[in-house]
């Protein structure tokens, strides 16, 4: 027969056992959290890159009479070449720093040969004689065909009365042509635009191959003999009511004449 402090003992081993145990099961659940978060920004910036390739300055001497007659073209001069991510509108405009007769649609005259302008020799010649020629046509699609007007007409043989192929004028260039007016790629109204992406494009099964954002201008300018610039015609078709001073027997005044052209790209 157990005693009773045997029993007690008994008691408290047991009880001491089923304390321990539970203070370990407690433990074993009661887990410790730490943690650390990490916040990730995806910024995508708008990307609107013209890329312009060739000479900045191109000259055109008339030194001999057939280059009069028939004009001179300067082929591939310049290479144009867009990347986007946003859509996009190019064009060209031509301007001048507003010197001669304080119009920037004229051509700044800056040397003129011959001590005394003879009497129908006229300094007003438009920048709007001078013509492009983009090797392809603008890739803008809308139900309005008309909106999406360019340079890839083939040049004219001379004269050419239409506007076909002369340069868009403005004093600011930064003033988009009207819609119907020309432009290299898009257009004026809001849905005549090309879509964003890099002129490296997929077309026949490569990339890059016939890439409708990757552009080659070709210049032309035609005195014509005597010299009228019988091509001066505006962007829209319209006949210059400023070329040579308005006046039919004026001629253009021999020197050097300079312009410039500005090629923009803007987001659509």
């Amino acid at each position: 027969m157990k005693s009773k402090k045997n029993i007690v003992w008994n008691q408290r081993v047991k009880t001491m056992v089923f304390t321990i145990s539970l203070i370990i099961g407690t433990n074993l659940n009661a887990q410790l959290v730490d943690e650390q978060n990490v916040t990730i920004t995806m910024d995508l910036q708008p990307i609107l890159q013209l890329e312009m390739n060739g000479p900045q300055n191109v000259d055109f001497v008339f030194d001999e009479v057939y280059k009069y007659v028939g004009g001179i073209t300067k082929y591939g001069v310049t290479q144009l070449k867009v990347s986007a991510s946003v859509d996009w509108d190019l064009y060209a405009v031509g301007y001048s720093s507003g010197n001669t007769n304080a119009n920037p649609l004229l051509m700044d005259n800056q040397v003129t040969y011959g001590t005394a302008a003879p009497t129908n020799a006229s300094n007003r010649l438009d920048c709007e004689l001078l013509e492009l020629r983009q090797d392809k046509a603008n890739p803008g699609t809308t139900a309005v065909a008309a909106n999406f007007n360019d340079y890839s007409s083939a040049f004219g043989k001379s004269p050419v009365a239409t506007g076909a192929n002369n340069i868009y004028t403005n004093a600011n260039p930064y003033t988009k042509p009207p819609v119907g007016l020309k432009y290299i790629a898009g257009g004026n109204a809001g849905a005549d635009f090309v879509a964003g992406g890099t002129y490296l494009v997929l077309g026949g099964g490569n990339v890059g191959a016939g890439s409708n954002y990757w552009y080659t201008i070709d210049y032309r300018i035609v005195p014509g003999l005597p010299a009228v610039f019988p091509n001066t015609f505006s962007n829209a078709g319209v006949a210059s009511a400023i070329h040579l001073g308005g006046v039919a027997t004026n001629y253009a005044q021999p020197g050097v004449y300079t312009m410039n052209v500005k090629y923009v790209l803007v987001q659509n």
